[in-house]
Parts: structure tokens; C-alpha cells; sequence
């Protein structure tokens, strides 16, 4: 009785500290402490601390790795300049600058990951908004359809979350096979998401930004990244020149190194090479690059590294581990495997409503991570355990959206634009995902459902 009740006290003091977060706690604080009293608690052992640390290990550094990169690339302004090109493309229109804005959104979560896009790509969009003149409140419609599509553009490939790569090894499924599976229908989903943003938005969205073009006197004075990042001087300068032809090519080249690496992730894994491996080389030769370049030693980029999030990662598992051994997964899988055996579309819509609601309750890490052990204990067929996990995907990564709370990337998303004085409340927050979230959720499970029936019959 003991192990129980401390377990619960300790899991929910966590999500409250979490969702609280007073004096801007660090997340992971709560998340190691948390952690440690499950092991107190007993309900965690210290043999399920290694397993975790193992399953953990290796996809933090992958995520790591990947964000290295991406700051990297933000002090070589290679950000600054893709939004740059996209205001350009443009040409005054609020609408264009909308679907540009979403598809950076995109391709930034596909070619890094979505809390490295988060915290990037947020205050150079919030700088842009205003450098072309819209107000707090014009900028909200961006913002948020911004932040959605990029958490849920996490859901096609693997490494793109950090929570969907330690749980794909958890089930023994290559990166490869998940993007078979995931890979179409998922990125049909982000964009059933991308158009219900635009349709709530449509009337909110600025016409004409020529009329909102900002005059000198307003430019906003340099603020301060919350990961120490000067926002001025990381890609960020509003008087930025159009590049020359000499700029674009190191941009393009610059683009196309970070393509090739994403690519050998996926390559490197079939031949047996650990992604993580993949990504710490490319990360180490890109920090090279811009040593050489820029005579910028790597020490600024290992300071700006949000660690924090490895250790978050490693404590929410812990605890969902612990969760999961008092008693949450012998109900679940009494719950859940009805409907797992009575077919491949009950299956996926059973496992994305679960990991839904549990994510929107207590955040997806632990979510996913009670979904993940819930589905390995059925002794499932491959086909079948693979089949139920891409509705644990679909959960994780979109139904998760529902609440501030259930993404980290989310959380660190509010974060950043809490710094920059730029205030989304929950009921505003709420009054969106409420309407495009379950739609895109259900649009996924039937999108899933059939891409798996027209590829495996």
C-alpha cells in the first residue's frame, strides 16, 4: 500500500510542478525528482533504472546531437535567411506569409526535431512578425498554427521526438519500417491540421503587411534568447540585406550537409550503425565547419544545449515506468485488448485515444512510455504490436496537442513566448486545439488504417 500511494503522490506532485513551474523551475527538476521517489517508493527497481537508462541513452544523444546542429546553423543565420526568403516570398500578403510560415514549421521538425525547432525557430518568427509590423495580438494566429504543425510534423519520422525514438527501440521497430508505416499518412494529417489552422484563423489573418510595415522608431530593442541566446546577434538581425549569390550557395550547402546526415540516420541504421553515432559525427563535423569558417570554438553551442531535456526525458520515463508497475498497465491491457484484437482500425483508434488522454492529462513522455510497455506486455505479433504503436505515435504526437501540457516542446514553446512579451493564454490556446485536434486525430486513425491496408493488404 505504501509503494502505491507514494507512487500516485509522487506522480501527480510532479505533473503539478510541471504545469507550474514557479519561478520558471526547470522542467527536469521536478521530472529527477519525481523519478527518484518512484525508486524510494520501490516501484521502480534499480534493474529498471538500467533498462530505462539504456532505452533513454541512446536517443538523448541522437536529440542532442540534432540540436547541436540546428544551433550551429543559427549562428550561421541560416534560420534568419529562410525566413527572410519566405517574408520575400510573400510579397505582402499575411495569407502567403501563413502557409510559408507553417511549411518552415515543417520541414524545420523533419530535418531536426521538435523541440529543437521550438526553440529556434520561435523568436526569430516573433522578430519577423514584428520587423513587418503586426501587433501581439496579429502575431497569435502565426504563432500557434506554427507551434502545432511543428509538434505534430514530429509524428513522421522517428527522430524527430526523442520520445518516439527510446519507444520505437523499446518495440524492437527500425526507423525505417516506422517511416513505411507512418511516414504518408502522418504527413497527410499535419496538413488536415495546417488547413483547420487556417480555416479558424482565416479572418484574423493580416491582409495587406505593407500597412502593417513598421516604422524605424518601433524597431524592438535586441532581447535575450531564454537559452542565452542574444536574439540580435543569433541570425536574428532585422536590417538583414538581401544575401548575396556567394551567401546563398554556403546557406544551400550548409542545407544540403544537414539533409545528408539526416538521410545516413536512416542509411547507417540498416547496416547496423547506431543513430546516435550518426548524428554525434554529423554534429562534430559541422562544429568543425563553422570553427574553421567563423573561428568559433564549439564551447558556445555545448552552453546553449538545452541538457535539460535529456535529464526530463530520463525522469518522466522513470516515472512512467513506475505508474505502469502499480497497476496502471495490468488495466490498461484489460482495457485496451479487445479492441487491439478485433482488428487493425480499432487498434489504432484504441491505442491514439489512450495516449491522447493520458498526454493531455500528464504529458506525452510518460504517456507514450505506459502505451509502449502496455503493448509489449500482450506478446503481440510483429505486424500486430507494430500496427497498435502507430496509434501510440498518433496520440503522443498530435492528440497530445489538446493541452499546453502534453508536449514538452509545448511548454518550452509558452516559455519563450512568455520572454518575449507575447501572451497566449490556456483558453486561447484551448479554443483552437479544440476544434483542430480531435478532427486531425481522427483524420490520421482513418488515414493510418488505410495507408496499412494498401501496402500490406
Amino acid at each position: 500500500m505504501f509503494t502505491v500511494t507514494l507512487t500516485i503522490i509522487s506522480f501527480v506532485a510532479t505533473i503539478v510542478l510541471i504545469m507550474w513551474r514557479p519561478k520558471g523551475l526547470n522542467v527536469s527538476i521536478p521530472a529527477l525528482a519525481g523519478a527518484a521517489l518512484m525508486v524510494i517508493a520501490g516501484s521502480v527497481s534499480l534493474e529498471d533504472l538500467k533498462v530505462i537508462g539504456s532505452d533513454v541513452g541512446g536517443a538523448s544523444v541522437t536529440i542532442m546531437a540534432t540540436i547541436a546542429m540546428a544551433l550551429v546553423l543559427e549562428s550561421f543565420g541560416v534560420f534568419q535567411f529562410v525566413a527572410d526568403f519566405l517574408a520575400r516570398l510573400s510579397k505582402n500578403s499575411g495569407i502567403r506569409l501563413f502557409w510559408y510560415i507553417n511549411l518552415m514549421s515543417l520541414l524545420m521538425t523533419l530535418v531536426f526535431n521538435n523541440d529543437g525547432a521550438i526553440i529556434i525557430a520561435t523568436p526569430i518568427l516573433i522578430i519577423l512578425l514584428k520587423k513587418l509590423g503586426l501587433k501581439p495580438h496579429q502575431q497569435i494566429p502565426y504563432l500557434l498554427s506554427a507551434a502545432l504543425v511543428d509538434t505534430a510534423a514530429s509524428a513522421p519520422l522517428g527522430v524527430s521526438n526523442i520520445v518516439n525514438l527510446i519507444s520505437i527501440k523499446i518495440i524492437g521497430m527500425s526507423l525505417l519500417t516506422y517511416s513505411i508505416m507512418i511516414f504518408v499518412p502522418s504527413m497527410i494529417g499535419v496538413g488536415v491540421l495546417a488547413l483547420l489552422n487556417y480555416v479558424i484563423f482565416r479572418k484574423k489573418l493580416v491582409r495587406d503587411l505593407k500597412q502593417n510595415s513598421m516604422s524605424k522608431k518601433n524597431k524592438p530593442k535586441p532581447r535575450i534568447h531564454p537559452l542565452g541566446m542574444n536574439a540580435e546577434t543569433a541570425g536574428t538581425d532585422l536590417q538583414a540585406e538581401t544575401p548575396s549569390n556567394k551567401q546563398k550557395r554556403f546557406m544551400i550547402n550548409i542545407l544540403l550537409y544537414v539533409l545528408a546526415v539526416r538521410v545516413a540516420l536512416f542509411v547507417g541504421a540498416d547496416f547496423g550503425v547506431s543513430p546516435s553515432v550518426t548524428a554525434v559525427v554529423g554534429a562534430v563535423i559541422l562544429l568543425i565547419w563553422r570553427w574553421v569558417k567563423m573561428g568559433t570554438s564549439p564551447m558556445d553551442i555545448l552552453r546553449k544545449t538545452p541538457w535539460h531535456v535529456l535529464f526530463f526525458a530520463f525522469g518522466m520515463y522513470v516515472i512512467g515506468s513506475g505508474i505502469a508497475n502499480v497497476g496502471l498497465n495490468d488495466w490498461l491491457v484489460h482495457v485496451l485488448q479487445p479492441y487491439i484484437d478485433g482488428g487493425w482500425f480499432s487498434s489504432i483508434a484504441a491505442t491514439a485515444t489512450a495516449v491522447s488522454l493520458m498526454s493531455d492529462l500528464f504529458n506525452n513522455h510518460p504517456a507514450l512510455m505506459i502505451g509502449t510497455l502496455n503493448l509489449t506486455s500482450m506478446h503481440l505479433s510483429p505486424m500486430a504490436l507494430h500496427v497498435a504503436y502507430l496509434g501510440n505515435i498518433i496520440g503522443s504526437d498530435i492528440g497530445s496537442l489538446l493541452t499546453p501540457i502534453g508536449l514538452l516542446a509545448t511548454l518550452i514553446w509558452m516559455f519563450v513566448l512568455k520572454q518575449y512579451k507575447v501572451h497566449i493564454s490556456w483558453s486561447q490556446y484551448l479554443r483552437v486545439t479544440i476544434l483542430v485536434v480531435p478532427l486531425t486525430v481522427i483524420a490520421t486513425i482513418v488515414l493510418c488504417y488505410g495507408w496499412i491496408r494498401l501496402i500490406y493488404g
